[in-house]
């Protein structure tokens, strides 16, 4: 039998909230339709935000949202997307369905979006086909609250005080869309651009994310560590605060073929697969950040990640649109129980996409909106959220499929926050419930506050416009207490369970 042992007094870091955040581009249905509607829409908003979608993310608990892009990034410019609506400059979103995209929401809607949900702001960067001085004065735009021509112009548009921007990312995917450039050539820009990335408040700073690497490109880390990073007393951070890597679970490689609803037991077991390759690729990338920053003072931001299927028949093959299914929420568990585990490193992370983009957590049509089994997960795991990682350990745990299909049975992560244990653990078999020993190493007399499950049924089953609660959040019961320190979980197959202890 499976065994988990918990060493409830042993902590081995801090669960960054920021590893739960969102990213959302001007792609598809993401921000039109999905999170904004504009103020004159039937569907009930608030400043043009839909309602249903903001009160959904507020129970999740988002830490941070990512705008405007990925590769829209690195063609958006700002004063685009600023003043009067009906005046402002329309262009065509070549990346994403060559549908004109008429800049209606902007620097301002995204900061009442943010405001609306409670989250941080983290905004990208144009490096690839924009200015230092553009870049520098959407920085003094947005956080200056002085006598200055972008302060007094953002007054101008309706914003009398200035913004906090949390995290600030100087170009996006500039290995590949963002300019096609070497590592050597970004890192170096990359250091003058970021120079005009101005602290204007050093009360509020800006946290600094570096475009980061492909999957496995380590040369990437290692050419942008080695020209961003000095460890020196008089310059401890280096010219980054964090660096990036971006990763999506393509089962069958960079052409989305996979079908999001229909698969094979191959498929099943290779998508996850893909999903726990995460734990490989933050390691590696870690061990080449630890060669030049062994005291971790640069986070590791994974500001793109999710599984990437064919779109749904019918739909815009360029707004990648895709139904979600509890294949999804396992995917989602594996990952943010890796990022849980590498929590000394990874201080970020944004699912791909918030809203109808890729794995998303909530999807519309018109006036329906939906919670996706992944949507369900998260809300799961938001009790990780600022708590301690707990050492745990996993014994008897063998592996389903083999070779590209191969995953260990069970994967879990432990915390703890205000003498609560919160214990998330999934079971990947697609046939086969799973039993599980649960030992806290202190002879302590524990009780279970709360327990619940996602799963556990056919890991094809999705939620619809027409039967949105089909998979949900639910209670688990397969739990016993065998003595005050130790308990049983018998785990349903392909399900995502947590249970929450206290003394």
């Amino acid at each position: 039998m499976a065994k988990l042992v918990i060493n409830e007094n042993k902590t081995l870091g801090t669960v960054a909230p920021e590893i739960y955040g969102h990213f959302s581009e001007h792609l598809g249905r993401c921000i039109y339709e999905g999170l904004y509607v504009g103020e004159d829409s039937e569907i009930p908003n608030v400043n043009g935000m839909r309602k249903d979608v903001v009160d959904a993310l507020r129970k999740i608990n988002v830490p941070v949202l990512r705008w405007p892009g990925g590769c829209f990034a690195d063609e958006y410019h700002w004063k685009d997307g600023i003043g009067e609506k009906s005046k402002r400059k329309k262009m065509v979103n070549t990346h994403w369905g060559g549908v004109t995209e008429d800049n209606s929401f902007g620097t301002h809607e995204f900061m009442e979006l943010c405001r609306q949900i409670g989250c941080k702001t983290y905004v990208n960067g144009n490096l690839g086909s924009g200015t230092v001085q553009e870049m520098s004065e959407w920085v003094e735009y947005m956080t200056f609250d002085g006598e200055s021509p972008m302060s007094n112009l953002r007054k101008e548009n309706g914003s009398e005080k200035s913004w906090k921007v949390y995290y600030f990312g100087v170009g996006n995917e500039n290995w590949g869309c963002g300019g096609n450039m070497t590592p050597e050539f970004y890192a170096n820009e990359y250091r003058r651009y970021q120079t005009y990335v101005r602290q204007y408040d050093p009360e509020k700073p800006i946290t600094k994310v570096a475009c980061g690497a492909n999957v496995d490109d380590y040369n990437w880390t290692e050419q942008v560590m080695k020209t961003c990073f000095e460890n020196t007393p008089e310059h401890l951070h280096g010219h980054m605060d964090m660096i990036s890597l971006h990763y999506y679970d393509l089962p069958e490689g960079w052409e989305p073929k996979v079908s999001a609803t229909e698969f094979d037991e191959d498929t099943y077991y290779k998508t996850l697969n893909q999903a726990y390759r995460m734990d490989e690729l933050v390691s590696r990338h870690t061990a080449i950040m630890d060669k030049y920053d062994p005291g971790k003072v640069v986070g590791l931001s994974v500001d793109e990640w999710g599984t990437w299927f064919a779109v749904e028949p019918g739909t815009n093959p360029g707004f990648l649109y895709q139904q979600n299914t509890i294949r999804d929420a396992l995917v989602a568990g594996i990952t943010l129980n890796i990022f849980n585990k590498h929590c000394d490193r990874v201080k970020m992370a944004c699912i791909a996409q918030m809203v109808n983009v890729l794995q998303s957590v909530i999807l519309t049509e018109g006036e329906k909106m939906l919670r996706t089994p992944t949507y369900h997960v998260f809300h799961m795991f938001r009790d990780h959220q600022g708590a301690e990682l707990l050492q745990s350990a996993l014994s008897g745990v063998g592996t389903i499929g083999e070779g590209k299909c191969e995953v260990p049975e069970l994967t879990e992560s432990v915390t703890v926050k205000e003498g609560t244990i919160t214990v998330t653990v999934n079971n990947l078999s697609l046939t086969d419930k799973k039993s599980l020993d649960i030992i806290l190493t202190e002879d302590k007399d524990y009780k279970v506050i709360e327990s619940t499950m996602v799963g556990g049924s056919d890991p094809h089953d999705y939620n619809t416009f027409d039967d949105p609660d089909k998979v949900v959040e639910k209670k688990f019961d397969d739990c016993s207490k065998v003595a005050g320190n130790k308990f049983l979980l018998n785990i349903p197959a392909a399900s995502v369970v947590k249970i929450r202890l206290q003394a």
